[in-house]
Parts: C-alpha cells; structure tokens; sequence
C-alpha cells in the first residue's frame, strides 16, 4: 500500500490529498499542517478582519469531520528535514513519516524587514488566523495604523483595515504602489485613488525603526521613516513581502532556486517527491522561465497534476499562470504575463485621468505578433480578453499593428484571431459577457 505524504495544509495540500483520495481508494495519505487550526485558506483573512466571516468562514472545508470521512491522516506539526535516501520526513513533535511519495505544498512565509522595533508589541504581520485575531483586538475605529508596504498583499491588507474605519497610513519603499503588478503610470493612479479615500500614501519612503512611546504622549509607537518623518502609531502591519518556505529542504537533494524546482510533472530533482503551490517553481511557457506565481488558481493545478503524477498518470502541467487582479479600495486592477515587456518588443499606452471611477489606464505589451503581456486600471470590461490572448499566446498578425494604434479594439482582435486558430474556449464567455 502506497503512503502519501503531504507537507502542507493549505489549497494545494488539500486539493492534492483529495485528488488522491478519489483516485486511490486504498492509499494511505498524511496531510501535515504547521497551524493548529483547521486547514483554511489566507485569502479569506481580510474578510475576517472586515467581519464578513468568522473564523469557521475561513476554513477550507466546513465539515468539522471532512478528513476523517476521506480517511486522511492530519497531523499538526512541521517539517524539520527531509531524508530522501531513507525517505523519511522528521517533525518537530517527534514523529518520522516513512513515505513512498512526497508531496512538498509548504507555502511561504512574511518576510520579516530587518527594521530596529519590529518585534515590538502592536507590530504584527497578517498572514496567519492568530495575525487576524491580534489585529481584530487593536484595528478599532480611529486607531492609528501604520501599514509598510503597498505590494499586492498589502493592498489586499490595507482594503480590510480601512473597512474597519482606522486611520491607515501605509509606506511604501517603491516609487508606486504595487510596483511589481503595475508600472508607474498605473500605479500612481492606484496612488491617488488611495489618497482620495482618506489613505495617507507614502512612496519611495522606508521605516527605518519602530520605537516604543515617543511622538504623542498617547501613542504607544513611533514609526521613523527614512524621510524624516516620525508617525505616531497604535498598530503596526508588516507586510513586505513573502519568500516560499522550504529551509527544511537544506541538505535534502531536493534542488531549491527561487522556490522547490519542478519539472512539468511538478516532480522535483528527487523522484518521487513532488511541489506544488507558493513554494513550486514552474514552468512559465509566457516568459519562457521558471518562476514562483503564488496565486490560487495556480496552486490548485499544480496540486491536481502532482498528485496525479504521483500516482503514476502522467500528467503534464500546461503552464504558470501570471495574472493578478486586485480591487483595491473599490478600484479595478490586473496584470498579465509579461507587463513590463521583452527585449526588442512593442508597446501601446492609454490613459485617461478624467473616466469617472478614479481614471482608466491600459498598457499592452508585444513581441512580435503576440501579446505578452497587459496592465490596467479601471479597464475591466476585457480581463478575460487580456488573459485569454496572453496565456493562449495567439497569433495576432495583423490585428497587432490595429491595437497599436487602437488599444480599445481588443475583443474585435480577440474574437477574429481566437475564432480563426481555435486557440481558447473562453470566446463564447467572453461574448455573453
């Protein structure tokens, strides 16, 4: 009997036991989480923290009993080493699991800024169930918040604390917000927008140490930016950035570069130990690389093609998808593929700072006849044009030199180029719409 184990509980550690589940009735499987909670999924966090859900609301399976009924083994623990030559994962409650195959789903982790005060009491990340209640306690209404960073998950972040009615200031080292999801045009419309909310924006601007007291007889903190300014503070969010977690994969054999590096059966170097998720490095056939993509959907086919794989079906992972939308503050963004370009490519701008909303802003980018990759605000009309042409990597030949001179005209380019190749089924979605 083939022993499955799983080292991670988060999407792709569920959707890979269940996969196997289904398709192995007699396997063992061993789902293994670091968090004492129920398996749940972070992106329901900030409806946590605005208080849409309550903590049931996060779980990723609402039957208290879910995994006994599929006769998969939770254990809470973590993951200490891996020694694939005995082929045996060490925890740190003491146990060793014995398997035949591994499935590593650990996710990633907040970077911790290396900031004099950031382990203070009042400063917290807000990336797991126990950073959400820490938060609920101290985000009343009125409360100072200062927020460092304006990535993708801090926008994400800023959204629910400004739901529950602080005064947010967030800071960001970048020249924008979200600078690795928008260039600078798109992120300064975001910028604005946020501003025009009641959100004070630092940019280019960093925390250079939190201090206990200090500005404000009432103010528990002062946050000293590298700017000059000093800002009283009552909480303090961290949220710069994450990085896969995968230290216990030291020594391993496993080979390990931005995240766990898989092949396009999300093996890795070690046959039959497999990644999936926020900490898998995959194939991205867009930009010809591999790369870590830490979005759900991502997460979720990685886990389904692992675990098929796993069982012997070979599977082949169709691609990474790079796409990221975000509603910040009630304003529409995304970016797909190659938003910033390739060597030798085109590309087409336009903005319009007038639209009612907060503006509109669309950037295309080309490589040849092929559109590589798109940003855009308040533009929402299209997103799943944009995504259809980017992933399907469709020959737009004369329609290129069209959008060029006419961004607007995608769905006409979508549709003719999409219906003549056959390319991608979402046409007819596209077109209900």
């Amino acid at each position: 009997m083939t022993h499955h184990v799983i080292l991670g509980a988060g999407p792709a550690g569920v959707i890979a036991a269940e996969t196997l589940r289904k398709l192995a009735a007699n396997d063992t499987i061993t789902l293994v989480g670091d968090e004492p909670q129920a398996p749940y999924s972070r992106m329901a966090i900030p409806y946590l923290l605005i208080g849409n859900i309550d903590e049931k609301g996060t779980y990723l399976r609402k039957q208290a009993d879910h995994f006994d009924r599929l006769q998969i083994k939770l254990v809470k623990a973590k993951a200490l080493s891996v020694q694939t030559a005995q082929r045996q994962v060490m925890l740190d409650n003491g146990e060793t699991l014995t398997f035949d195959r591994l499935l590593i789903a650990t996710g990633s982790s907040p970077v911790r800024a290396p900031v004099p005060g950031i382990d203070s009491p009042g400063v917290h990340s807000c990336w797991t169930l126990e950073d959400a209640h820490a938060i609920m306690a101290e985000a009343k209404p009125g409360a100072r918040v200062i927020q460092m960073g304006a990535g993708f998950i801090g926008c994400i972040i800023m959204e629910a604390l400004a739901a529950r009615g602080v005064s947010l200031s967030v800071v960001e080292m970048g020249d924008r917000m979200v600078p690795r999801m928008m260039g600078p045009v798109a992120g300064g419309m975001i910028r604005d927008w946020c501003e025009a909310k009641g959100v004070k924006v630092y940019t280019q601007a960093k925390v250079e140490a939190i201090v206990p007291g200090g500005v404000g007889a009432d103010a528990p903190l002062t946050v000293r930016l590298s700017t000059g300014e000093k800002l009283p503070a009552d909480l303090v969010i961290s949220a710069t950035g994450v990085k896969p977690n995968m230290a216990f994969l030291k020594d391993s054999g496993v080979t390990c570069l931005q995240g766990v590096l898989t092949d396009e059966h999300l093996q890795t170097s070690v046959p039959g130990i497999y990644a999936a998720g926020d900490c898998a490095e995959a194939f991205d056939k867009v930009s010809g690389t591999t790369i870590v993509s830490a979005i759900q959907p991502n997460a979720a086919e990685q886990a389904r093609v692992a675990a098929l794989n796993m069982l012997g079906q070979t599977t082949s992972l169709r691609g990474v998808t790079q796409i990221n939308v975000l509603d910040t503050l009630g304003l529409i963004s995304a970016s797909f593929g190659q938003w910033r370009g390739l060597p030798g490519g085109e590309h087409v701008e336009l903005t319009d700072r007038d639209a009612a909303g907060g503006g509109r802003h669309l950037s295309l980018q080309f490589k040849d006849d092929v559109l590589v990759g798109c940003n855009c605000v308040g533009w929402t009309q299209h997103v799943g044009v944009m995504r259809g042409l980017v992933e399907g990597q469709v020959s737009l030949g004369p329609w290129k030199e069209k959008l060029l001179a006419d961004p607007t005209k995608l769905m006409d380019a979508y549709l003719d180029a999409v219906q003549v190749q056959g390319h991608w089924q979402g046409a007819d979605d596209e077109r209900r719409r």
